[in-house]
């Protein structure tokens, strides 16, 4: 390659992905794994005896960690699967919309103003709601992300002199 041809690069990222292979007998009970492109929270695992093919099968019961819904895999113990890459992080809420949409700082100051309240439980966004309208307390929550997507999972207010 010569000097003179340039590169364009899309992204500032350094190249990580949002998921990591891992063999399927790795993965254990509360670990996550991908299944129909969700990232999901293993309940259960069950690993049947070794066939006539020769492989053993793990058969995941899993629940997708922003909608709640149950799913379910199969797959041979020895073949690749996906892992996705789940973070959590803690946020201070300065600002709530009218549609739900939150303003947040975390402790270095940075800002944050594209997650909105949760709703899954129901009654999350209320509470979070109530808690951060009595103005006595300072309302926390925390930010769970994944494959690209942001969701509020929890909170807890702590007094404004904390």
């Amino acid at each position: 390659m010569s000097d003179s041809e340039q590169y364009n690069i899309e992204t500032a990222d350094a190249g990580a992905s949002d998921t990591i292979p891992c063999e399927a007998g790795q993965i254990k009970k509360g670990g996550y794994i991908m299944i129909k492109g969700k990232p999901c929270k293993v309940l259960n695992i069950s690993v049947s005896k070794t066939g006539k093919h020769g492989h053993a099968k793990c058969n995941f019961t899993a629940v997708d960690i922003f909608t709640g819904k149950k799913l379910e895999d199969m797959v041979p113990s020895t073949h690749g699967t996906t892992v996705p890459i789940v973070t959590r992080t803690e946020w201070e809420i300065i600002d709530i919309g009218e549609e739900g949409e939150l303003t947040l700082m975390d402790e270095g100051g940075n800002q944050k103003t594209d997650v909105n309240l949760p709703s899954i439980p129901e009654n999350m966004a209320q509470e979070i709601r109530d808690a951060w309208a009595d103005g006595e307390n300072q309302v926390n929550v925390t930010v769970q992300a994944a494959v690209g997507q942001e969701q509020v999972i929890a909170f807890k207010k702590t007094s404004a002199s904390d």
